[in-house]
């Protein structure tokens, strides 16, 4: 059941057994969101979980399952688990209200609601909830390059080499280290080394083709790319691809030259076994990028990788 509205509109799930308050919310709100609606709880459950809703306002007592079954089950997914629930109910009593924030709800509104409340209440929710996703945001972003940052890289890490094991399929990482970026800051300037670090993220995306494959500035000049079901010979073909398009990629200067860069790199692949962790996987890369430094820099360690 949906009211409908146009479709770049926030999306609000009216969940109330009641056909009166969804149809009065619904005329609400329309003007501003876009509605979607059910009558019962499963319903606002499948509902929840296949379009998800920017915010769900949510009724208690219903003849199914109740709103506080619905949130307990949206809380435990995490496909669900951040859109905000205002529940709107009947029933009045404190410890029924303390009993839906308890659950993780955002708000409360008793019934019969006043119009303007709801309204607002709406609004806030859902500038609370883009307000969390930009802090979010920043804190998994790298501010500067716009790549994810080592925390978002080591949390797609932890999901892909848990896939993997479970899957028996390689997972590669490639290590990769800005050459003498030092002697180019002293050169040209700090902030020209920012350009170079940017142009740098450029060419790295660039450089990786598959959309489930990550990339990330890990700290300082040196950056990581994760390689899903990639063997190390496949990774190595990536890596080069990546040292060429960095070495190739021209820093415009501020007296009109141009300069650029190159990048070792490191690689480690292999299909997660019992007593090998993450840890050891990632050692193995950065091992790896050290010996292509020591080999000349502007390379790729091993030069044949061997597979999995």
């Amino acid at each position: 059941m949906s009211c409908a509205s146009p479709d770049e509109k926030k999306r609000i799930l009216v969940v109330d057994d009641d056909r009166f308050n969804i149809q009065l919310l619904c005329d609400v709100l329309k003007s501003e969101y876009s509605i979607l609606a059910a009558v019962n709880g499963a319903s606002g459950l499948n509902i929840a979980k296949t379009k998800f809703p920017d915010l769900i306002l949510l009724d208690v007592v219903m003849p199914d399952i109740s709103g506080y079954e619905v949130i307990t089950e949206l809380k435990q997914k995490n496909a669900t688990r951040e859109i905000p629930v205002i529940f709107i109910s009947a029933m009045t009593n404190e410890r029924d209200e303390e009993k839906g924030l308890a659950l993780g709800a955002a708000d409360y509104v008793t019934k019969p609601f006043s119009i303007p409340i709801v309204r607002v209440r709406v609004k806030t929710q859902l500038q609370m909830a883009g307000y969390v996703r930009e802090l979010k945001s920043c804190g998994l972003t790298d501010t500067l390059t716009g790549l994810p940052n080592r925390r978002s890289f080591d949390d797609r890490l932890t999901l892909e080499w848990n896939r993997a094991a479970r899957q028996k399929e390689p997972l590669s990482v490639l290590m990769a280290d800005l050459d003498h970026f030092k002697a180019f800051n002293d050169t040209h300037g700090h902030l020209q080394g920012d350009v170079l670090l940017q142009a740098t993220a450029k060419a790295l995306r660039n450089s990786v083709q598959r959309s489930t494959d990550f990339m990330a500035r890990w700290g300082g000049v040196e950056f990581a790319v994760l390689l899903p079901n990639t063997d190390p010979q496949d990774a190595w073909i990536v890596a080069e691809r990546i040292r060429l398009n960095i070495r190739n990629n021209q820093v415009r200067l501020p007296d009109g030259q141009s300069a650029a860069a190159t990048v070792s790199l490191g690689i480690n692949g292999e299909i997660p076994k019992p007593g090998r962790s993450i840890h050891d996987f990632l050692a193995a890369a950065d091992e790896a990028l050290y010996a292509a430094k020591r080999a000349g820099r502007d390379r790729i360690y091993p030069e044949k990788a061997e597979p999995a």
